[in-house]
């Protein structure tokens, strides 16, 4: 570990960092009750001095939280921003009855992992950034450019009626309207066991609907069967799967893809007058999500030969766009990538690695929407996350607050070096 790492380890206040992540997690925050977790957040950004902290309603009574640390105005600026929602607990209690983990948000430390929902996703990253201005202030380190927090809502989408970024969407168009300053890079906290992920899919869901005609089984040809064609439509979006594999394989985040998730149909003694059916598609980075609707919606209408079966296909799921997701990524050799790789890696060895993220987050509102570089990187393994085994490594973590702290330094460069 360099000299400055060095300095950063020995000024760990290890108590402080655990305590504060232990206390996220026993903030209750399932999409819709943010408030809940941003009154905590506020408080520590405060007491952690930060300044300007302000909280704003992204729809009424959920709320996103912001504030800076200023710099001595030389340097860059810097973004650490997390979504503070989390998803639904149900099952928990009745998983871990009797056993230490039964309180969802008990954050208990078991083996060296603190367990609870959201400790992964995505509270160890967000409490790792506030951790690591801490850790500089103890070191004595001023920084020379700015730190922007900014924790929003509504990333999670299980619950109704929420999981649409109106959180993030919110803060953005702050920034785009200058209400906001604008970041030099951004580094959103989703868990990637330290990983750097530079890269990300795009995705949308579709939602099909087949209706055709029912009748009696004796008399099966005075109907028009809307299983028979849900079947062949299935067999052409797999076929239409297998084509789109076969084009292109990104060496970040593979290959493009649609999974058939859902199939509901079928009529009681009678031929079947509707079928339902949902996809999902994965997008490559640099694919048109719109050109990828409108392929799969002509292989959807090619494959239903009788004229009278009628298709309806919704995307119920718009984020960055009004079909879904985009996909992002940043330029590989950006000097920002570097130098937040190596300090992980110094913090952490065999950490730190260029990786492309297996799922859709909120980066493409920076990437695309306003062409800021941004990555993922934060403790925590997503494997676990949104499951009863959620838990976060305690020595990760505060591997995370070091390498976060001296990638700060890197990035936004010391007062008197």
């Amino acid at each position: 570990m360099s000299g400055l790492g060095n300095q950063l380890r020995a000024a760990l206040d290890r108590d402080d960092a655990i305590a504060l992540l232990r206390g996220a997690i026993g903030r209750d925050s399932v999409t819709g009750n943010e408030a809940n977790f941003v009154s905590y957040l506020a408080e520590q950004m405060r007491a952690r001095g930060i300044g300007n902290v302000e909280t704003a309603d992204f729809l009424p009574g959920r709320p996103n939280v912001w504030g800076t640390r200023k710099g001595s105005g030389a340097g860059k600026r810097l973004l650490f921003i997390g979504h503070t929602d989390t998803v639904h607990v149900e099952g928990w209690r009745e998983h871990w009855a009797g056993d230490e983990r039964e309180d969802p948000f008990g954050a208990p430390i078991i083996d060296g992992e603190i367990w609870g929902r959201g400790s992964g996703d995505l509270k160890a990253g967000i409490c790792t950034s506030l951790a690591a201005l801490s850790l500089l202030d103890r070191a004595g380190i001023k920084l020379m450019g700015d730190v922007d927090f900014a924790f929003v809502g509504d990333e999670e989408s299980g619950e109704p009626g929420t999981g649409v970024s109106a959180g993030v969407k919110a803060h953005t168009t702050r920034i785009a309207s200058g209400d906001l300053p604008r970041p030099d890079f951004v580094v959103y906290t989703e868990p990637t066991k330290l990983a750097v992920y530079a890269a990300q899919i795009g995705f949308f869901i579709a939602d099909i609907t087949i209706t055709g005609k029912s009748a009696y089984f004796g008399v099966p040809e005075l109907g028009h069967d809307a299983l028979k064609a849900s079947h062949a439509v299935m067999s052409a979006l797999w076929a239409h799967s297998d084509k789109i594999s076969a084009r292109a394989e990104h060496k970040l985040v593979g290959r493009g893809f649609l999974l058939i998730t859902t199939l509901n149909g079928g009529g009681f003694i009678a031929v079947p007058k509707r079928c339902t059916l949902s996809l999902i598609r994965k997008l490559l980075p640099g694919e048109s999500l719109d050109a990828a609707a409108a392929e799969l919606e002509a292989v959807i209408r090619g494959a239903v030969a009788d004229p009278t079966i009628t298709v309806d296909i919704a995307y119920p799921a718009g984020r960055d766009h009004a079909l879904g997701g985009t996909a992002a990524e940043i330029d590989p050799n950006h000097p920002a990538l570097a130098m937040l790789g190596d300090a992980v890696g110094q913090a952490m060895p065999g950490r730190g690695g260029a990786e492309g993220a297996p799922f859709w987050s909120e980066t493409p509102f920076f990437v695309n929407g306003l062409n800021i570089p941004a990555v993922y990187c934060a403790p925590g393994d997503i494997s676990n996350c949104h499951t009863f085994e959620e838990r976060v490594s305690v020595e990760e973590y505060l591997a995370g607050v070091v390498a976060f702290a001296d990638f700060m330094t890197r990035f936004c460069g010391v007062e008197g070096n």
